[in-house]
């Protein structure tokens, strides 16, 4: 008998597993994730470039009628495919949204979004059709654990380095395990729907830097991974074996010009699968700001707290030196420059560390229009270099911050990992950034009545009472 190809054997792997598979930790850990990721589509849902995406894609449709709840725009609703879209936009709205330290993707908007449009289409249709929160926390897990490892088969982070919006990438398949999971497809369509996902994939990272788009590529992934499995689960067949296939493969293409030898790394797709848990390395933010930021927000923290005095005397800083790895580098370490769009503010280094030193915090306060144009913090962006690490095995997350002052003293610090890393944000933290960021943009009773059911998914019978919930107005966080 032929051996399975690691198209196959994913496949199989995300048909096969089983609730009770996945560690207890997995599933509490899951449960927190979730929670952060609703907190993020809260936040995202009436951002003026949130409402402006919304707006125009909610116009090509008819009022009344989709069956799937847009978060926080007080019980409107959405063809599926749309709803997928537009809440995952929300969800990436303001950077604050968790990623992957190993193979950079922010699986909770390409997940969620798919999952809540995908058992809302379900279930409407299908009125005998009942999700309960085993399953919906099943096939979470099924696309934690499948985004990053499409992402390793590319080698991580280095995706970026070459241009591509990594997550973008990597997301559609995420997508496409997840609701095949939640639809229950065998091991056949799943690998119909990876087939289809893939040959959907892309995301050009130059949204990076002006552009609202931005918010929206994992959107697209999303939406894309939904409309696959469901073309699968109704039979229309997709690309087979469409990780590895010489000839158009994803690896093939996504690999192509990348330096590396090998050029990609099949075994990754299906490596420790069951064993080796990537939801593991999904990490929370402690920051509105693009991950590759977090480490020099960090070294600048701790030499605010080091040095109180001479930080707080911020007209006497001369000069700012960032070292960064190479995706880092390429990913945030350009040279910023007026205008900046909120989008590329929250991407830079030079700005990011610039906003810690005036303000003493990166949050979405920091990125209204006002703050935007403050001089205290242009003047100390215009003074910040970006270096490269001359080690080219210099880790996306070390970092090292390095400022000069104008009395020819200077200090330093370094980091290897950021807040959210090392050490990873625990769980009592996660519901304390839940509250933090919905207060005041949804009333108490919705905060209170989400945490409590996300915290119990495990034995909720139906997850149908989530809808309306997230359905429910949700403010502008910087109006």
């Amino acid at each position: 008998m032929a051996e399975s190809s690691p198209t196959e054997t994913l496949a199989k792997w995300v048909s096969a597993l089983t609730y009770d598979e996945i560690p207890e930790s997995i599933i509490t850990r899951t449960k927190y994730l979730i929670l952060d990721g609703l907190a993020c589509a809260f936040v995202g849902s009436h951002l003026p470039w949130s409402e402006k995406a919304a707006t125009a894609l909610l116009s090509l449709e008819h009022p009344f009628a989709g069956d799937a709840t847009i978060f926080g725009w007080e019980g409107r609703k959405a063809t599926a495919l749309t709803a997928a879209l537009v809440n995952s936009t929300f969800i990436q709205g303001f950077e604050l949204d968790d990623w992957h330290s190993r193979a950079p993707l922010h699986s909770n908007s390409i997940l969620l979004p798919a999952l809540f449009a995908a058992a809302q289409h379900v279930t409407g249709k299908e009125s005998d059709t009942r999700i309960d929160g085993r399953n919906l926390i099943l096939a979470t897990v099924a696309g934690y654990e499948v985004g990053p490892r499409v992402g390793l088969a590319l080698y991580g982070s280095h995706v970026l380095s070459k241009g591509w919006h990594s997550g973008a990438v990597f997301g559609p398949a995420a997508s496409a395990a997840s609701v095949s999971k939640l639809l229950g497809l065998d091991a056949g369509k799943v690998e119909d729907a990876f087939g289809i996902a893939c040959t959907q994939a892309c995301g050009l990272m130059s949204a990076q830097f002006e552009s609202e788009v931005k918010r929206m590529q994992h959107g697209f992934a999303a939406r894309n991974g939904l409309m696959a499995a469901m073309l699968a689960r109704d039979g229309y067949i997709g690309i087979k074996k469409v990780f590895e296939r010489d000839y158009g493969g994803f690896l093939t293409q996504f690999s192509a010009g990348n330096g590396k030898t090998p050029a990609y790394l099949p075994d990754e797709l299906v490596k420790g699968l069951g064993q080796t848990w990537q939801t593991e390395n999904i990490c929370i933010k402690a920051y509105a700001a693009m991950a590759g930021t977090h480490p020099t927000i960090d070294c600048v923290r701790q030499l605010q707290e080091e040095h109180p005095e001479k930080m707080k005397d911020i007209k006497a800083i001369k000069k700012v030196t960032i070292t960064l790895g190479d995706a880092a580098f390429h990913h945030g370490g350009w040279k910023t420059t007026r205008p900046l769009t909120s989008t590329g503010a929250q991407m830079s280094n030079s700005f990011v560390a610039a906003t810690q030193i005036v303000h003493g915090s990166v949050m979405p306060v920091q990125f209204t229009p006002e703050q935007l144009e403050n001089e205290d913090t242009w003047r100390l962006t215009d003074l910040t270099e970006c270096v490269l690490a001359t080690d080219s095995e210099w880790p996306f997350s070390r970092q090292n911050v390095r400022i000069e002052f104008e009395d020819s003293t200077e200090i330093s610090y370094a980091k290897d990992g950021a807040r959210g890393i090392i050490p990873p944000l625990t769980n009592d933290e996660i519901v304390d950034k839940w509250r933090q960021l919905t207060k005041n943009v949804i009333d108490q009773e919705t905060t209170d009545s989400i945490e409590k059911f996300i915290l119990s998914l495990d034995t909720q019978e139906d997850v149908s009472g989530l809808y309306e919930l997230m359905g429910r107005l949700a403010k502008n966080p910087i109006a």
